[in-house]
């Protein structure tokens, strides 16, 4: 297996991503010699779940104009419950019953993902106050541990990952999932990053799937942050920093369908490059 190229794939959360078509997808790539990272998500069943605990999900808006979500420690507890157990072991679980020697590991296992924990993060108030947090438990993927990722792949395991990340300290930090597959695409020296959601790609004019944005240059992308809303910011924001670090092609393509992968990889979605 070693010296063949390696794809990330990043499955987003939504709760109507289609996860067998994807984990079918996926081992179908194996099959034919694919190596592959995947990273996922979990923030719908993570809304669930923190409802259903009575510590209901609460979402913030920087400053610069990105939506994240509000992290204090019982959040945190919660995100690591939903997205390092239910969320990665399912997805492990529908690998391996597909033929697939999936190993699901979190950005905190072997220091896999490592970042400073924000200080403070500065939001606006929907009333357009400006405030301060200071009690919040996120960051940014600012290390890839790429030794581990190679010692896996190299031996024929398939890593499935999973933020929390890792702090410098030794504390969980919330990590956005598409900015961590960014990073580790540029870690690991990929050439294509594809992200699965639960809409076919960019649209011009959301929800309206008719306005899907087929192709963007790199040297242009800047020029549709507008264009993108709330959770697709984040994603322009993870491609920038994969073309940055080196990587050609960023697919942000539909989740719902079947084959998703190798459809996006035929061209299917919104290609950047």
């Amino acid at each position: 297996m070693k010296g063949k190229p390696v794809l990330v794939l990043k499955v987003g959360g939504a709760i109507d991503m289609d996860y067998d078509a994807i984990t079918d997808d996926v081992a179908d790539l194996v099959a034919q010699g694919q190596r592959l990272v995947l990273v996922h998500g979990g923030s719908a069943l993570t809304n669930e779940v923190a409802n259903a605990l009575g510590h209901p999900p609460e979402f913030v808006t920087s400053t610069s104009g990105y939506i994240s979500r509000r992290t204090d420690r019982r959040t945190l507890e919660i995100f690591e419950m939903v997205y390092c157990g239910q969320m990665n072991k399912g997805i492990v679980e529908r690998l391996q019953a597909r033929g697939v020697n999936a190993v699901g590991l979190s950005g905190m296992d072997g220091r896999l993902w490592e970042g400073r924990r924000k200080q403070t993060i500065r939001i606006v108030d929907p009333d357009g106050r400006r405030r301060v947090l200071r009690d919040d438990y996120t960051g940014r993927v600012e290390q890839v541990n790429t030794p581990l990722l190679n010692s896996l792949l190299d031996t024929g395991y398939l890593p499935v990952l999973t933020p929390p990340a890792i702090s410098y300290d030794g504390e969980g930090i919330n990590v956005d999932g598409d900015r961590a597959a960014a990073a580790t695409a540029v870690a690991l020296g990929v050439d294509t990053l594809v992200i699965l959601s639960n809409v076919p790609g960019l649209l011009e004019k959301y929800p309206d799937e008719a306005t899907l944005i087929r192709r963007i240059t790199a040297a242009n992308l800047d020029d549709f942050m507008d264009v993108a809303l709330e959770r697709m910011k984040k994603k322009l924001m993870g491609a920038s920093e994969a073309l940055a670090g080196g990587v050609k092609r960023i697919i942000f393509a539909d989740g719902r369908v079947r084959q998703p992968v190798q459809q996006a990889l035929k061209g299917k979605g919104t290609i950047i490059a």
